[in-house]
């Protein structure tokens, strides 16, 4: 690590000239712990009067985007301006923190995501393939499990269960999913199971489908499907959707409170090692919630966590005391989820025109198929608008997202206009035509233009081919329409890694280095507020968080270099170097 980076954490006392050196330089993402916090949250100064000053400060304010210093106390932005005015907000006693050149801005609010599983990557075996894994094909993915077994014997005889997160059956060399035959022949005895990087498909060995109580019997629940091998109704270990749901609902139940205690602790720690200060957890079950709530309540949360959970399985904890506007402890509930397709790169999410290659053994007509009924998501939509509850609602095919769009004009129709901002979660195939009923019915479009890197190539070839590849999350047209929309990285889908986010929505540049829908780029002034200010304002939040400004929470993230300066090909690679949640350093490189 460079001397530079090590300066940033440089604290100056003007009344005693005295400078400190923050220790913990070489702590990684999430991984050292003293007392169940990371070490650097132990090194935080006593003092609550701080000033930020010595570097690009964004402010993500109009009227004043850019500031020489940031002034802080107990927790709360105090002054946001020159030097000068942040002194005399605080006094020259106050803690400086010379950014030594790098960025200062707001901490990163999370559209979309789900923070406890992303604990479940960062516990289990590792199967993403490059760049974020070595998962490149199926003996690397026996290898990894392998691998990650040996390391965790305990853990496998106390729990009888492997788990292996982020295969991607697109970037493997082999271009299908590994089968239960293939999770057969790194164990029969112990049930392994795999997940997609999607989180929507996955593959099961023998074990694990007969403690899931999975036979060739068993059929094809609504929104999903058993693969079966040629010939036969035996399951070949592919599950997609609620088949796999249902897997892991019975699986999982061999993970004690601690185990998942651990994966929430884990999930935040990464979150903050990318500079977001603000965490999502979708499609959360009532357990999930109370678990979460009680972390709070012990202090054991070092950024928000905003929990949505699954409204067609989860509205008891709507009626309880969890649900409320502020955070007690560092978590809320903030609405509701409904989920009506699966994943494009997937092959399940809903569309109106055919897929431009149908999966193996699907006609040339398949679409992919909704995850509910008409009537459920009329229903779901209707019971969310009744109880002021705001709904985020999964859509990545069109067809999706006409469904989306009639059951909120119809739930408008019946209970009146307000400002309720339920969220598109998704979008990746919205048409121009549907951006203009998201405007007309006061729907967010919170959109996925990471996928123009991680599987920009594989839309445009086989998924959607290059028409319809070219307007995925189509940013600039919200743009054009005078809409605000934000972008979310739906971790554990891909790491919550907000530069990775940043470069996508700014360049649209994919894997092989093809540009997709070089109309659809956006300024980096306009993706940064996507992932700040407007991110806060998607959930009624942008009153305390989101920019930079006098009575805001001091919620703040420090970058390697300056993302409205450098070249916009080289984005991706900056790192962040610190994160603060309320004035206290929560992470640092």
């Amino acid at each position: 690590m460079g001397s530079g980076v090590l300066r940033a954490g440089l604290i100056d006392r003007s009344t005693t000239s005295r400078r400190h050196l923050l220790s913990g330089a070489g702590m990684a993402a999430g991984a050292a712990l003293l007392g169940g916090r990371s070490v650097m949250a132990q090194t935080t100064q006593a003092s609550q009067d701080i000033i930020f000053t010595g570097g690009p400060i964004l402010t993500m304010e109009d009227a004043a985007p850019t500031a020489e210093a940031v002034a802080v106390r107990n927790g709360v932005i105090v002054a946001v301006g020159s030097l000068d005015a942040a002194r005399a907000a605080v006094g020259r006693g106050a803690q400086t923190v010379n950014l030594d050149g790098r960025t200062l801005l707001p901490g990163f609010f999370d559209p979309h995501g789900h923070v406890s599983m992303v604990g479940l990557q960062a516990r289990y075996a590792n199967l993403l393939p490059a760049p974020d894994g070595q998962g490149d094909d199926i003996p690397a993915l026996q290898g990894i499990t392998r691998g990650w077994m040996k390391a965790h014997e305990q853990l496998v005889r106390e729990t009888q269960l492997v788990i292996g997160f982020g295969y991607d059956d697109s970037q493997l060399k082999e271009r299908r999913h590994p089968t239960g035959k293939e999770l057969d022949a790194i164990s029969d005895s112990v049930p392994i199971l795999f997940l997609h990087q999607s989180g929507h498909l996955g593959s099961a060995n023998s074990a694990a489908l007969a403690a899931a109580g999975v036979t060739a019997s068993t059929p094809n629940p609504d929104g999903g499907a058993f693969r079966r091998e040629d010939g036969s109704q035996q399951p070949d270990g592919v599950m997609e959707e609620t088949a796999l749901f249902a897997v892991m609902g019975a699986l999982f139940t061999r993970l004690d409170a601690q185990a998942n205690m651990e994966m929430v602790r884990e999930g935040a720690r990464f979150y903050s090692s990318f500079g977001y200060t603000t965490a999502q957890d979708g499609r959360s079950s009532t357990g999930t919630c109370q678990l979460m709530a009680g972390m709070a309540e012990r202090g054991e949360l070092p950024i928000d966590i905003l929990s949505f959970p699954d409204i067609l399985t989860s509205t008891d904890v709507m009626a309880t005391p969890l649900y409320r506007k502020t955070y007690v402890g560092k978590f809320r509930i903030g609405g509701v989820k409904l989920t009506l397709d699966g994943s494009p790169q997937g092959k399940t999410a809903w569309l109106s025109q055919p897929y431009y290659i149908p999966p193996e053994g699907k006609p040339a007509s398949y679409r992919g198929y909704p995850a509910v009924s008409e009537q459920q998501a009329l229903d779901a939509v209707e019971l969310a608008f009744r109880n002021d509850w705001q709904i985020e609602v999964h859509a990545n095919g069109d067809a999706a997202i006409d469904l989306l769009i009639g059951a909120v004009r119809e739930a408008t129709n019946k209970l009146g206009v307000k400002d309720r901002r339920p969220v598109l979660i998704h979008g990746q195939t919205t048409r121009m035509d549907q951006l203009d009923a998201l405007k007309t019915l006061g729907i967010v479009p919170s959109l996925f233009p990471m996928h123009t890197f991680y599987w920009g190539d594989y839309h445009r070839d086989s998924v959607l081919g290059p028409r319809r590849a070219e307007i995925i999350s189509p940013c600039h047209s919200a743009i054009r329409r005078g809409m605000r929309f934000t972008t979310h990285h739906d971790a554990p889908v891909a790491n919550p890694d907000a530069m990775r986010v940043l470069s996508a929505t700014v360049t649209r540049r994919t894997r092989s280095g093809d540009i997709l829908g070089p109309d659809e780029r956006v300024p980096v002034d306009v993706a940064l507020k996507a992932m700040t200010l407007w991110a806060a304002w998607q959930h009624f939040e942008d009153d305390r968080k989101g920019s930079l400004a006098v009575g805001k929470l001091a919620d703040l993230t420090l970058l390697g270099d300056n993302p409205m300066t450098i070249d916009p090909d080289r984005l991706a690679g900056i790192k962040v170097q610190a994160t603060w949640k309320e004035g206290r350093e929560v992470w640092r490189r």
